[in-house]
């Protein structure tokens, strides 16, 4: 027995997919498998060109994970992240160019100035995939709070090579109206540092901002056919938002949203106001969204064009079909999980992966059946 088991354990630890889960969405049959576990709260992750995978742990630890599932020891060399409330290390990007330049982007929370504030900093990756070198802040959010939430904190190329940073209202909620200042906005900067050329440079607004009235945008995603900015943010009671973040443009938060407070008294002035844009689609009750995918694959054709929100309360997966630029159909997927869903991500190989916020978090992979 004790032979046979052994035998049974190295088997176990051989296969690189775990516990494949079968199911039936409304367009595809897809089995769920865990691809690799041992994470600690991991809250963003992106491909390498070789097709491992880069992983931030809130806590501030980058790993990789090799294409088989294993989890890789602690890249030294990350600075700068401050673990607090809902802070931590963020949302990752590399560089369209990192085949040749190695060099990614984190964002993060940063303590300064006696509070906190989201930071981006650059990197480069060693040659041997162990330490960060070259790191510097390129951005920071200005002012800092003491408070340690809704710090936003995803990251999206541009097709002009600029970075979109999504920040979020640091709870303190008439801020995201305010021009002068970074809270509550999205951010377009350039990767060396700096506003990107083509941002709005409306009087009174900081340079860099992209958009403005944004609540706490944690999922963000560039359309491949459009090249426009999709973007999740949480609402309060109800409310979450998607929000297609043009130019110049505000959306509203906290003077019209389709939720109410905790406590129940109404946000603002209501559901609309001139001069406030709309959302292309709303949760009430909430979900709490994190993450955000817009799928352009072969392996599952039917899904093309759909973006797929994690559910960070509500723990499932949400297919979003869209029709001329609103979302007219959601389906709700992988509800038997358990867990809550915070990152999504097309892989190379044309499956869906998902991470999943635990303290002993998983990397899912959604194939078909």
């Amino acid at each position: 027995m004790r032979r046979l088991f052994l035998i049974l354990s190295i088997a176990a630890a051989l296969m690189p997919f775990r516990a494949a889960q079968a199911d039936v969405s409304q367009t595809h049959a897809y089995k769920v498998e865990t691809f690799a576990t041992g994470l600690k709260y991991p809250w963003g992750f992106v491909f390498l060109p070789d097709g491992r995978l880069l992983v931030g742990e809130r806590e501030g630890r980058l790993r990789i994970i090799d294409t088989t599932g294993k989890v890789g020891q602690r890249i030294k060399g990350v600075r700068g992240v401050t673990a607090q409330g809902q802070g931590g290390l963020l949302g990752l990007a590399l560089s369209p160019a990192f085949a040749d330049n190695r060099t990614l982007f984190y964002c993060h929370t940063e303590r300064r100035n006696g509070g906190f504030g989201t930071s981006v900093s650059r990197a480069k990756l060693n040659k041997n995939d162990q330490e960060l070198e070259k790191v510097r802040v390129i951005f920071r959010q200005i002012p800092v709070k003491r408070t340690t939430r809704h710090f936003g904190c995803r990251l999206v190329f541009d097709r002009t090579g600029n970075i979109f940073v999504t920040m979020g209202d640091r709870g303190n909620r008439p801020l995201a109206q305010r021009p002068d200042m970074h809270i509550g906005k999205v951010a377009r900067i350039k990767p060396e540092g700096g506003a990107a050329s083509g941002n709005p440079r409306i009087d009174g607004w900081l340079p860099e901002i992209w958009s403005t009235g944004h609540r706490n945008a944690q999922g963000a995603a560039l359309d491949p056919e459009t090249g426009a900015l999709w973007i999740v943010e949480h609402g309060a009671r109800g409310g979450d938002e998607i929000n297609q973040p043009e130019a110049g443009k505000n959306y509203g938060w906290p003077v019209i949203s389709y939720g109410v407070h905790y406590s129940g008294r109404k946000i603002g002035v209501g559901t609309h106001k001139d001069g406030m844009e709309q959302p292309r689609h709303y949760w009430d009750p909430s979900i709490a969204p994190s993450g955000m995918e817009i799928y352009s694959g072969d392996v599952f054709p039917n899904w093309k064009g759909n973006i797929f929100v994690g559910a960070l309360k509500d723990r499932y997966v949400a297919r979003l079909v869209r029709r001329n630029g609103k979302v007219v159909h959601e389906e709700r997927m992988l509800r038997d999980i358990g867990e809550r869903i915070r990152a999504i991500r097309q892989g190379p190989d044309g499956h869906l992966y998902i991470l999943t916020d635990n303290d002993d978090g998983r990397v899912l992979r959604v194939a078909p059946e």
